[in-house]
């Protein structure tokens, strides 16, 4: 019952995601211009591909039963408010400043930035989840955690299941976020990262089928370049992610935190493009489905699609449409390295 109730949620997701993404697109919320980006090539994509991802991994996670109340309620929740403060930072963000230290130090002189707002709020809503999943994860008390005598223990274990709960859930939707710098590479982590998590056993299954479902959906365009996650499809599916990754046992739980952790140290030194193309295995994997890499070499790269004469100014605050950096996918002609992407 369990896998069937994975299945039925992966497919609803799935057709979710095609339904809004096509709804989007027909009607284009603010217009056009609000949603284009120039991607690394040069060339015009929509965001509104994030946005599709968001609704119908949430929506698939909140209406098809198959789940405890909590763990719906928390992966709706990740979702929403991961997919909504990407989805801001996308539209009125700015590449000024980047990484955790660039939107903590703005932040420590006065000035608020859409990456610290973003910080501030997927981190709530990450410990939001993470209570709302401690009430159910009964594997974590089988591992080191006594049950009686001592309440003082069981609170401790508890208290350390809403920690690492609440940073796999933040991690996973920043660590996302970090490979969404070349077409389908964000959705290909995500469906690997899911596949990993369902063999950890029939929960972490059934609450990955539903941005599994989103994603794949909508690799097709993602892949052809017409359209990518942004921060707010990245942010989601990593947060849902990190979700299903807190049905795993405590050390299970922890070593995956490690791992986040420790990709998310490296991506401040590394540029992960530059790691993927040197890597064979990896690089085959990333070109899979993609255009060929060459045809973004050459002198002049295409041009964006021009702007129709009366799709009206640019959003106050939002974010260049102009070439960009080979290391970043969106941004404009200025944008800082891959290294220093934000949350």
């Amino acid at each position: 019952m369990t896998t069937m109730r994975a299945t039925q949620r992966l497919l609803a997701a799935a057709a979710g995601a095609r339904l809004a993404y096509a709804a989007l697109t027909r009607v284009q919320p603010g217009g056009e211009q609000t949603w284009t980006r120039t991607n690394h090539r040069g060339e015009p994509v929509t965001l509104l591909e994030g946005p599709a991802v968001t609704v119908a991994a949430a929506g698939a996670a909140l209406a098809v039963p198959g789940l405890d109340a909590r763990s719906r309620l928390a992966l709706g929740l990740a979702a929403a408010v991961a997919g909504a403060l990407g989805c801001y930072d996308d539209l009125v963000g700015g590449n000024d400043r980047h990484g955790f230290r660039g939107h903590l130090g703005a932040l420590a002189r006065g000035e608020v930035t859409t990456g610290a707002v973003k910080i501030a709020g997927i981190g709530a809503a990450a410990l939001a989840a993470g209570i709302l999943l401690d009430g159910r994860n009964s594997g974590s008390r089988a591992v080191g955690a006594p049950s009686a005598p001592g309440q003082r223990s069981s609170a401790l274990a508890r208290l350390t299941d809403v920690v690492i709960n609440t940073g796999l859930v933040a991690g996973s939707a920043n660590l996302v976020n970090l490979f969404d710098l070349r077409p389908g590479r964000a959705i290909k982590v995500s469906l690997l990262a899911s596949l990993a998590l369902g063999l950890g056993g029939p929960q972490a299954r059934a609450v990955a089928a539903a941005p599994a479902g989103a994603a794949a959906a909508l690799l097709p365009e993602d892949l052809g370049e017409l359209a990518m996650l942004g921060d707010s499809g990245a942010n989601a599916l990593g947060a849902m992610l990190g979700v299903a990754a807190a049905s795993l046992p405590r050390r299970s739980r922890l070593v995956v935190l490690g791992a986040v952790a420790a990709l998310t140290a490296a991506s401040e030194k590394f540029s992960f493009t530059k790691v993927i193309a040197r890597t064979p295995a990896l690089n085959w994997l990333d070109m899979l489905g993609r255009r060929p890499a060459q045809a973004a070499a050459g002198a002049s790269a295409p041009a964006a699609r021009p702007v129709a004469p009366d799709a009206g100014p640019a959003a106050p605050g939002a974010r260049p449409k102009g070439p960009i950096l080979p290391g970043s996918e969106t941004g404009s002609a200025s944008a800082p390295a891959e290294t220093s992407r934000p949350l």
